[in-house]
């Protein structure tokens, strides 16, 4: 899993966070990641604790922009 962008609102309550999955379950993984967000901004908030005044909540999506840039790549190589 590459974390490949995050976007955070101005106040900073949430955060949407792009992945890049390798393999074939990407949804599965993602599905994963979703249940333990919990977990994953419990543990970013006690490294970064004295830097953030407020931990974002994090919505998690698959980044296919990697298979569109392949696809176009394809289709300029016919």
């Amino acid at each position: 899993i590459t974390v490949t962008s995050v976007r955070i609102t101005a106040d900073m309550s949430y955060a949407k966070v792009y992945l890049s999955i390798m393999g074939n379950d990407g949804e599965t993984v993602l599905t994963e990641v979703k249940e333990k967000s919990r977990e994953i901004r419990n543990i970013l908030a006690k490294q970064v604790r004295h830097q953030m005044r407020k931990i974002p909540e994090f919505q998690f999506y698959i980044d296919d922009s990697l298979d569109y840039y392949e696809k176009i790549d394809d289709l300029l190589k016919k």
